[in-house]
């Protein structure tokens, strides 16, 4: 299999070598209507788009394979499905070998390759949009057609008006709490708690760095500076899970029990506290990236009008980087109510409805992942539930960002 892919590889390389080479001597004798980079561009792109034609035929027969067992011998069967990588490779060079003899003998030295390679980078890069747009149609598609499954067990108004979540439903129908009780409320309540928590800590702390960053440090401390911030994004969330478990909710239970205040072992703080930390660097690196993007001349024109430092930061940079300020905001935000490891080993599993950030809370995502870990019956309301939840997480996200884009464009409006 690997022989066959470095074959395919080495034929690309060898075609654009030797198309370059060809064009070259036209250019020396017949005079060449593009550079010779041009041909050798053309012949790769024929030979990369066979080979991929090669493997999707090679897919779509072994998908006709897979569901017509019955017309064919089953040994032939496992022997295809078996060799299935060495198959699709041989496929995939005997079209790329096709395509390079026939665009080989078909070009001319008069050939408009460059206009053909032009169209074709527009039309892939037509279908990469496509893909991107078709899969979250897909994904949304997905979710909402299972969701409709889920509310025709579950009424719609049971799942929106009730304060108790408890998805437990029973085996037998006689048997205690049959039905459970599937409720979004308490969910939302801690999932915008615990997200609410986190961007009192990353919003001032990230936009203050960044202004920092921005304005007042020195070269030499912003390069050393910048990067051990954003050295935050890159821990595994996992870490901070177990940091929040070992250490900081146990310093919070103790501090309370120290003043008298009762403070869970699973807290809502707990877990606001350290994810507001991780998201520290979506809020510093974007705003300090819109920052500097504000023009000079704003900067320059209001100390001339006889402004201080701190008041051209306040009344003119911050406006004028509002956009991308409040886009780091929102990526940040958007994270803090996907996050999923931090809540579950800081904050706990129960679904408690209470703004109270010293009990345990639980969210959209934890319980998406408890309704579906193990063998689950995707018949059931408990396993359809974790559908109607990414729906509604999703369109609580689609709300937000609404908001948000609303209060961009009307302050862009004012600052243009």
């Amino acid at each position: 299999m690997f022989v066959l892919a470095g074959i395919i590889v080495a034929l690309a390389v060898a075609s654009y070598f030797l198309a370059f080479r060809r064009a070259g001597h036209w250019g020396e004798t017949q005079g060449l209507k593009h550079l010779p980079r041009f041909h050798g561009n053309f012949v790769v792109t024929w030979v990369l788009l066979a080979s991929l034609i090669g493997w999707a035929v090679a897919t779509a027969s072994f998908i006709w394979v897979r569901k017509k067992p019955e017309s064919l011998d089953p040994a032939l069967i496992d022997m295809l499905l078996a060799d299935q990588p060495f198959y699709s490779l041989a496929l995939s060079l005997i079209f790329a070998s096709f395509a390079f003899l026939t665009v080989w003998f078909s070009t001319k030295a008069g050939t408009a390759v460059r206009r053909w390679l032009e169209t074709t980078q527009r039309r892939v890069m037509l279908v990469a949009a496509m893909v991107a747009v078709l899969t979250t149609v897909g994904i949304i598609a997905s979710l909402v057609f299972e969701a409709y499954r889920f509310f025709e067990l579950i009424p719609i108004q049971d799942f929106l008006f009730c304060t108790q979540w408890s998805p437990q439903t029973a085996i037998r129908s006689d048997q205690v709490a049959a039905a459970g009780s599937f409720c979004v409320a308490p969910l939302l309540v801690g999932t915008l708690l615990i997200s609410f928590i986190a961007l009192l800590v990353a919003v001032p702390l990230g936009l203050y760095s960044a202004i920092y960053l921005s304005e007042y440090a020195s070269p030499r401390i912003r390069t050393w500076t910048k990067p051990l911030l954003e050295i935050l994004a890159g821990i595994p969330t996992v870490v901070y899970g177990v940091f929040a478990a070992l250490i900081v909710a146990p310093y919070l239970r103790d501090s309370g029990a120290y003043f008298g205040v009762s403070v869970s072992s699973e807290s809502a703080l707990a877990a606001g506290l350290v994810m507001g930390v991780m998201i520290i660097p979506f809020v510093s690196s974007l705003s300090d990236d819109a920052i500097q993007a504000v023009p000079l001349s704003l900067r320059e024109g209001s100390l001339g009008l006889g402004s201080t430092k701190s008041e051209t930061i306040k009344r003119v940079v911050i406006p004028a980087a509002l956009p991308g300020i409040v886009g780091g905001v929102l990526l940040a935000a958007s994270r803090a109510i996907g996050e999923t490891m931090i809540v579950v080993m800081a904050a706990g599993l129960t679904a408690n409805m209470t703004v109270n950030p010293l009990e345990a809370v639980t969210t959209f995502t934890v319980q998406i992942v408890v309704l579906l870990v193990g063998d689950q019956e995707f018949d059931s309301a408990k396993t359809l539930a974790a559908f109607a939840l990414g729906i509604f997480l999703f369109i609580v996200t689609l709300v937000l960002n609404y908001f948000a884009l609303k209060i961009v464009r009307e302050f862009k409006e004012q600052y243009e």
